[in-house]
């Protein structure tokens, strides 16, 4: 495994709001056919492929989320890959001890791919979501509200 990513986070500076909200309308209104000019007057076509992620990009700095982009296939240290998840580092190594979450070595620091993370973390979730819905059903079933 090589270097561990940097996930840069952004954030729309105050006062951006009403230009994000703008700039979403169009780009949910046209679509998906975009071009970008640069202060020179040379236009491009935005591929289909990034006028998606920009809308989406778009959509969640409008709505004041802050947006990390990273590839797939990233690899994280073990701090990232515990924020991510909202974890604690050590219970997160537990989790790769354990080899819930696959991982591998740089020297004697461990990487985890950002995809892996992703997977378990959807897994966890979904896990969750069942559990919560039996307990729900169990609930209603014997009388209980809640």
């Amino acid at each position: 495994m090589a270097r561990p990513t940097e996930l840069n986070t952004v954030t729309a500076h105050p006062g951006e709001e009403p230009e994000l909200r703008a700039l979403l309308e169009h780009l949910d209104t046209d679509g998906g056919a975009v071009s970008l000019r640069d202060s020179l007057g040379h236009e491009v076509h935005v591929p289909a492929s990034v006028s998606q992620l920009l809308t989406k990009l778009v959509h969640e700095l409008a709505s004041g989320n802050a947006v990390t982009i990273a590839q797939t296939r990233a690899e994280l240290t073990t701090q990232q890959a515990a924020d991510l998840l909202n974890v604690s580092r050590p219970y997160l190594v537990r989790l790769l001890e354990a080899k819930e979450i696959p991982s591998g070595k740089v020297g004697t620091h461990r990487r985890v791919l950002l995809v892996d993370v992703l997977d378990y973390k959807q897994h966890r979730d979904e896990q969750r979501e069942r559990v919560l819905r039996r307990m729900g059903e169990e609930a209603t079933a014997s009388g209980l509200e809640y």
